[in-house]
């Protein structure tokens, strides 16, 4: 539109920031730029490690969950392959499936959330080789204990490997977890620090399973794709468990606030266990697209699900004070211009 947008809530970025020690990390790393990356991540895996109580064999770190998930893709997918997934759920995925020929299946949501259940039961009858689920979901952040995904796992044939797509974990209640299971050779569990760590722009996911599986990325992974400042801030950032606390703590705030904004304005919100919270416009997807569109000729940057009946939403990152107080201030306006497009042509 030629301008900046006044509040950028629709990334579900952290606006709340980056780790001081992760940033002066960062600083000091890229002075020394000139020299390749650590190929191996290798202070950064034993950290992860250490952290999670896995071998240094159990985890490999990658470009972010989305680079991750095309390299798990390219190991195992080829044209034709079956590929297990919920309607409307991280897109990202869906393009590197397509990309490399897989056959996509869809299941749909079960109130609101990505159904376990469904998507184990769907992958043993189509032969999936992946089945996805994210958890908490984007987009709308709803999420399964994970001693119920792993009951469900249980019933997975060991062809398929389940993908668990935790980006937004920090910020959910602690029973959401997985605990990684390494002698599962069908399981894998990815983490970023892009979301509730702050450093979506530099980059930095992990995955956790068994030797076997991530051992097998070590063929197709790019093996100087980690830049040397994401790797110190990465390691950094996991040593201030103070200042992951505090994020978390105003994500939090920021949520209650939304919802708060949403119901003085007779809108239901869906409980989020991400860094979001999804808005139900009760009028459907058109109204639910107006909407946005007129947040966003009034400087104001949130999303929306791209799928039925998700797509009766917007989805509303965390944001500032000053982010919310410009929701606060415009959302009425955007959805009385919504109505009146929609309604009164």
């Amino acid at each position: 539109m030629g301008a900046r947008f006044k509040a950028r809530i629709g990334a579900n970025e952290n606006v709340f920031g980056t780790s001081p020690k992760a940033l002066s990390a960062m600083l000091e790393a890229s002075l020394e730029s000139w020299q390749y990356a650590d190929p191996e991540s290798h202070d950064l895996r034993c950290a992860l490690a250490e952290k999670h109580q896995v071998g240094f064999e159990n985890v490999v770190v990658g470009e972010g969950i989305d680079g991750l998930l095309g390299y798990l893709v390219r190991m195992l997918v080829e044209p034709g392959t079956t590929v297990v997934t919920s309607s409307g759920a991280y897109p990202t995925f869906n393009y590197h499936v397509h990309g490399y020929g897989g056959r996509l299946v869809c299941v749909p949501y079960v109130a609101d959330k990505e159904c376990a259940e469904l998507l184990v039961r769907t992958a043993n009858r189509e032969g999936a080789a992946i089945v996805y689920l994210a958890n908490p979901d984007n987009p709308m952040g709803t999420y399964s204990s994970a001693k119920s995904i792993m009951k469900e796992l249980d019933r997975l044939s060991e062809d398929c490997v389940m993908v668990v797509d935790e980006a937004y974990v920090e910020c959910a209640p602690a029973d959401a977890a997985m605990t990684v299971d390494i002698d599962r050779p069908n399981l894998i569990v990815m983490r970023t620090f892009s979301k509730a760590y702050g450093m979506a722009g530099a980059r930095v996911g992990y995955a956790m399973g068994s030797s076997e599986l991530v051992g097998a990325f070590e063929k197709v992974r790019n093996h100087f794709g980690m830049s040397r400042p994401g790797q110190a801030a990465a390691l950094a950032a996991l040593q201030d468990e103070e200042h992951l606390v505090q994020v978390v703590r105003q994500i939090t705030e920021s949520k209650e606030r939304i919802r708060g904004i949403a119901e003085n304005l007779h809108m239901d919100s869906i409980p989020s266990a991400a860094n979001f919270v999804a808005i139900d416009c009760q009028r459907g997807e058109d109204y639910a697209r107006e909407v946005l569109n007129a947040l966003a000729r009034r400087g104001i940057f949130v999303r929306m699900p791209m799928v039925w009946p998700q797509s009766r939403c917007i989805r509303v990152s965390a944001g500032t004070q000053a982010d919310l107080d410009l929701l606060e201030r415009h959302l009425p306006h955007a959805l009385d211009e919504a109505y009146r497009i929609r309604y009164r042509r």
